[in-house]
């Protein structure tokens, strides 16, 4: 008997053992692709129009990442980087379990002098060298179809983790293109090739010749009464007194599905019908483009006769007299004024806008309109009319300058349902409302486009050179265009947060710190400053030194016990500086060591009291 009860832990410990291999084996088989994403930003968890890309997709596709993992295991300096593949790693796995075995994915590790490294370079892929000893590091993507349609990244920024499954989504949707994407463009302004009097042919402005090299670029002349169904996305371009049957083909190019990019303008200073600004006649020539009946129907707002000023982001340019000063009009927005959600704006750091107006949603209006860029609160809107009498003499802007402590939208997302802005007409083919949700991009400036806001150009050799960008206008532009005529569903995959998180209670911490002491340490330093340049005149070499007073020697060794003492004192503000840290530091390891087998040992505590519980009932 003695020796049965004795078995009792072996065996309870043996069906224990059996329990766990049990479900162990059941996770592996029933729960199998089943992934629980518990990160505050979802960062594991797959955007819709991802998911619906990998749905759609007809054909299989192969992704191979090219990754120097050994050129990357002993180098101390590239652990961070390693952190970040594995990221990559894990999302590309992810995509693949959710493709339902459509897409395939493998890791191939290019190694120096190997088969591997070669294809990489013949794929296209960047590398970075390591040293001097010709050691490389590829980190690029590779994406194939069953017709041999291939796809690359060629190299995997850890810059652009924010945009990095938008980036890998649209690699795939690309896989199902043929051809070019058709951007048709209509232009109220010379943004083209053009041909100067007695010289040679300009190139155009930068973002237009760069659209010409990345898609099919067709330009629509005069007034347009009909969009083809081939065009993948119109681009509106100062649309300068457009009129109704033009507007209208406009209307029903969006309802049949097409995407609209316009730039629209109270003040387009690049206007080739307007003169020098510094002429009295100039200022009454409208430059201000519109499009009056569409924004009407669709429910978007915007006056073309109002101006942002930003008090804030105005930018310093130079007056009639050739002195500094800040233009309220001019404005140069940084990260603030950028939406960190919406792929078009997510890794912009700065744009540069001039004389931009205001975009609203009518309450009537059944879209929905998502900022891509806003002014600071520091903002107001002014009449045309006045920032143009300003143009030689731009401090005259702040008379009467009042911000209205509201942002104003200069850049907006519009989508969702829409109704035809021309109820009123009929006829084969009319629609009188959207096949499907809209996609419709605005931006309130057409300056934004022009090469002096953004970038510079320089001849060499006969030849124009497009020198590295000030601002990242250009980025803007394509991104915007690069996202409507991409598959639809790329427009709802969000740009993710970093998976590197900042820590929010230390900061705050470090800045609580930093207050409180902050002055003490000024204070002292400020003494010790004093007490330092009394020891220099103490110790100058040369006659006084030698003629040095008991007096002033019994003073010169006080300054110096005065100068040990303050310096102590300084490294205990130093030191108390980061104690709040180092004891949340503390506090969490006992945390993590303590807590966790103090929570075990009381929910075994609880389990045992209960067994105790209910047999004490049975046997009552």
């Amino acid at each position: 008997m003695n020796v049965t009860r004795r078995l009792y832990p072996l065996l309870a410990l043996l069906l224990l053992a059996l329990a766990f291999v049990a479900l162990v084996a059941l996770n592996s088989v029933a729960l199998r692709g089943v992934r629980l994403d518990l990160t505050r930003n979802g960062l594991h968890t797959l955007s819709p129009g991802t998911v619906a890309i990998l749905s759609e997709l007809e054909e299989p596709v192969r992704l191979r990442l090219y990754y120097s993992e050994q050129q990357t295991r002993d180098r101390g300096e590239l652990q961070t980087f390693r952190v970040y593949a594995t990221r990559v790693r894990e999302m590309l796995e992810e995509i693949a379990a959710r493709s339902g075995g459509r897409l395939t994915f493998e890791v191939v590790d290019p190694e120096p002098f190997s088969e591997a490294e070669d294809q990489a370079a013949a794929y296209g892929l960047s590398s970075l060298q390591l040293n001097t000893a010709g050691d490389r590091l590829y980190f690029g993507l590779v994406g194939s179809n069953s017709v041999d349609r291939e796809e690359i990244i060629p190299f995997i920024q850890p810059g652009r983790e924010t945009l990095l499954e938008y980036d890998i989504a649209r690699l795939i949707a690309g896989l199902g293109r043929d051809e070019r994407p058709v951007v048709a463009m209509l232009s109220g302004l010379p943004t083209g090739p053009q041909a100067e009097p007695g010289g040679p042919a300009t190139a155009g402005w930068v973002f237009d010749r760069h659209l010409r090299e990345m898609f099919e670029l067709r330009r629509l002349q005069g007034q347009p009464t009909s969009i083809a169904d081939d065009v993948d996305l119109l681009l509106l371009v100062h649309p300068k007194g457009l009129n109704e049957d033009t507007q209208y083909a406009i209307d029903q190019y969006v309802l049949r599905g097409g995407k609209l990019l316009a730039f629209v303008d109270p003040d387009a200073e690049s206007d080739p019908a307007a003169f020098d600004p510094l002429m009295q006649v100039a200022v009454t020539i409208p430059r201000a483009s519109d499009l009056p009946q569409l924004f009407a129907g669709w429910g978007i707002r915007f006056d073309p006769g109002q101006i942002v000023l930003d008090d804030r982001y105005a930018l310093q340019v130079e007056d009639s007299e050739r002195r500094p000063v800040r233009h309220l009009a001019v404005i140069g927005l940084d990260e603030a004024g950028m939406n960190p959600d919406d792929v078009v704006t997510a890794d912009i750091g700065s744009l540069n806008f001039s004389s931009a107006g205001a975009l609203e949603l009518a309450p009537d209006s059944p879209l929905q309109m998502e900022p891509l860029v806003q002014s600071s609160t520091a903002a107001a809107l002014a009449p045309v009319a006045k920032v143009r009498e300003s143009a030689a003499n731009p401090g005259a802007l702040r008379t009467g300058f009042h911000a209205s402590g509201n942002p104003y939208v200069l850049a907006a997302r519009f989508s969702g349902p829409a109704r035809s802005a021309f109820p009123q007409r009929a006829g084969a083919g009319h629609l009188a409302e959207a096949t499907a949700p809209v996609n419709i991009v605005v931006v309130a400036d057409t300056d934004v486009l022009t090469n002096r806001l953004w970038v510079t150009v320089s001849q060499f050799l006969g030849q124009e050179v497009v020198n590295t960008p000030f601002a990242d206008n250009g980025a803007f532009i394509y991104n915007a265009v690069d996202n409507l005529v991409g598959d639809a569903h790329l427009i709802s995959v969000r740009a993710r947060q970093p998976a590197t998180r900042r820590f929010e209670v230390v900061e705050s911490l470090r800045r609580n710190a930093e207050e409180r002491y902050r002055s003490t340490e000024e204070q002292l330093q400020r003494q010790l400053g004093e007490i330092e340049q009394q020891l220099i005149a103490l110790q100058q070499p040369g006659e006084q030194a030698q003629a040095m007073t008991p007096a002033q020697a019994e003073q010169l060794v006080r300054f110096q016990e005065e100068r040990l003492r303050m310096r102590r004192e300084l490294r205990e503000v130093q030191r108390r500086l980061n104690a709040d840290i180092d004891g949340l530091g503390t506090r969490l390891t006992r945390i993590n060591v303590l807590g966790m087998p103090a929570l075990v040992v009381l929910v075994s505590l609880f389990v045992a009291w209960r067994r105790w519980w209910r047999r004490r009932g049975a046997a009552a």
